[in-house]
C-alpha cells in the first residue's frame, strides 16, 4: 500500500510540475482555440444571415422585374438594385440581380432610351465588382453589345480586352468581330470570327449551334469556315 501511495504521489508531483511549467501556455492556447471557434461560428451565422436577407431582396427585385407595368420608369427596380449593391455586394444574388436588372432596362430602352444608361451601369458594376469570373465575363459581353448598339466602338472593344475564361473566349471573339464589322473593318472582323469558330469547334450542344451562326458570318465575308476537327483528333 505504501508503495502504491508513493507512486501516486510521484505522479501527482509530475503533473503539478508539468502544469506549473506549461499551465499558462496551455490555458492561453485553449482560450485562443475557443475564441477562434466562436469567431468562425459567428462569421458563419453572419454569412447565413446575409444570404437569407440577400435572397429575400432578390426575390423582391424579381417581382418588380416581372411586373414592368407597375414600374413604368424603372425607378423601383433601380432602388432595389442600389439597395442590393449597398447591402450585399459580395453575394451571388447581387451578381444575378445585376444581370436581370440590366436585361429589363435594356428591353425597356427600346422605347425609353434613357434606361439604357441604367442597363449599362448595372453591367459595368458587375464587370468591375463581381466576385465570380463567369458573371464578370457575361457582364462584359452584354455591356459590349449595348455599347456596340450605341456605336461606342472603342468602349465596346475595351470591355473585351480582358482575359476571358476558355468557355467565354469564342463569344468575346465573335463580339469583337461584330464591332469590327460595324466599323467597316472586314479583315479584322473575319480574323475574330475565325477565332470564334475555332473555339466553338471544341464545344458541344449550344456551342455547335452558335458555330453555325459564326460560320454564316464568315461566309458573308467570303471566308471559308474551318472544318470541324475529327472526334478522335480532339
Amino acid at each position: 500500500m505504501a508503495h502504491f501511495d508513493l507512486e501516486e504521489q510521484e505522479k501527482l508531483a509530475q503533473i503539478k510540475h508539468f502544469w506549473k511549467q506549461y499551465g499558462n501556455l496551455l490555458t492561453a492556447l485553449l482560450v485562443v482555440l475557443v475564441l477562434a471557434l466562436a469567431g468562425w461560428w459567428g462569421w458563419k451565422a453572419w454569412q447565413n444571415h446575409q444570404v437569407t436577407q440577400a435572397t429575400a431582396l432578390y426575390e423582391e427585385l424579381e417581382r418588380i422585374a416581372a411586373n414592368p407595368g407597375a414600374d413604368p420608369d424603372g425607378a423601383r427596380l433601380m432602388r432595389a438594385m442600389t439597395d442590393m449593391k449597398d447591402r450585399f455586394p459580395r453575394t451571388a444574388q447581387a451578381q444575378q440581380a445585376a444581370l436581370q436588372v440590366a436585361a429589363v432596362h435594356a428591353q425597356a430602352g427600346l422605347t425609353q432610351p434613357a434606361r439604357l444608361d441604367a442597363a449599362r451601369a448595372a453591367l459595368q458594376w458587375l464587370a468591375e465588382e463581381g466576385r465570380d469570373e463567369g458573371y464578370r465575363a457575361l457582364a462584359r459581353l452584354r455591356l459590349a453589345g449595348l455599347l456596340l448598339d450605341a456605336q461606342s466602338y472603342d468602349a465596346a472593344l475595351a470591355q473585351l480586352s480582358a482575359d476571358f475564361l476558355p468557355q467565354f473566349a469564342p463569344l468575346a471573339a465573335d463580339r469583337r468581330g461584330d464591332i469590327y464589322l460595324a466599323q467597316g473593318k472586314k479583315t479584322e472582323a473575319a480574323a475574330e470570327y475565325l477565332k470564334a469558330s475555332q473555339g466553338l469547334d471544341t464545344q458541344t450542344g449550344a456551342g455547335e449551334n452558335y458555330k453555325q451562326l459564326v460560320d454564316a458570318k464568315l461566309a458573308a465575308l467570303g471566308v471559308q469556315a474551318p472544318s470541324a476537327a475529327p472526334a478522335g483528333g480532339r
